[in-house]
Order: C-alpha cells, then sequence, then structure tokens
C-alpha cells in the first residue's frame, strides 16, 4: 500500500511538472488548422544562431512542387508582414522558403530584435494567408 501511495505522489508530482512546462511553451492552435513556432518562444532573448522549429496542425508537410489538397511547406518571413492568402510568398533574404519539406533551421542573425512570421504555403508557395501564419518576436543577444 505504501508502494501505491508514493507511486501516485511521484505520478501527480510529474503531472504538475509537465503542465507548467506546457505553460509555457508554445502550443499548436486551438484552431482545426494553424502553424506554431514550436521554437524559440515568444519573447525569448537568445543567443545566436537561432533555431526554428515549426509545427503545423490540420495539414501535413510536403515538399514544394506539386499542389495536394492539406498539405503545404513552410516559409520564415523575417521583419516583414504576412504574405495575402493566394499570393505568391517572395524568395528573397526576408523571405526564406523551405520547399524542401524542413520543419527546423538555424538562422545566423545579428543581434537586435526580430519579429519572425511562419508562413504556411501551397506547392507553389501560394501563401495560406494568415489562418495559416504565426508571429513572434525575439531578441537576439
Amino acid at each position: 500500500m505504501k508502494f501505491q501511495g508514493r507511486f501516485l505522489s511521484l505520478l501527480f508530482s510529474a503531472a504538475l511538472s509537465v503542465s507548467a512546462w506546457a505553460q509555457g511553451a508554445n502550443q499548436p492552435p486551438s484552431a482545426a488548422q494553424g502553424v506554431y513556432f514550436v521554437a524559440p518562444a515568444d519573447g525569448a532573448t537568445i543567443e545566436g544562431p537561432v533555431k526554428v522549429q515549426f509545427g503545423v496542425k490540420g495539414m501535413v508537410v510536403k515538399p514544394a512542387g506539386e499542389i495536394v489538397e492539406g498539405t503545404g511547406h513552410h516559409h520564415l518571413l523575417i521583419n516583414v508582414e504576412g504574405t495575402p492568402k493566394g499570393d505568391t510568398v517572395p524568395a528573397d533574404a526576408q523571405h526564406l522558403h523551405f520547399g524542401k519539406g524542413q520543419t527546423e533551421a538555424e538562422l545566423k542573425l545579428a543581434p537586435g530584435v526580430y519579429k519572425l512570421t511562419m508562413q504556411f504555403a501551397d506547392g507553389h508557395h501560394a501563401s495560406y494567408g494568415p489562418e495559416m501564419s504565426s508571429t513572434i518576436t525575439v531578441t537576439v543577444k
């Protein structure tokens, strides 16, 4: 009986720890579909290089090239506004494409404050719009 009591106490402590961790972590959107930053956390102060991890809910990550309903790939927009729905995400130093289906990247950013927007788009880089984007702000030391 003592073992069972200790086990339940340990289980309860673990559940509290996981709950506390989850409250501080980036979470999937509550909607049926959406994108989110697994890392870094919004408002984080970090040292470079910056490791960015992308999450998606309700759709499947698929490399660019072919349009398949319910699929797409990530783009990372740095200090620029999101791409309107249906518009092609530009390809330049502020619009990074992850057309091979990557779900993480390492960025070399100079010290400063950055607005990072993840934009999900179809196989031809046409934006799914604000419903499939997420923005965070980070400070790089």
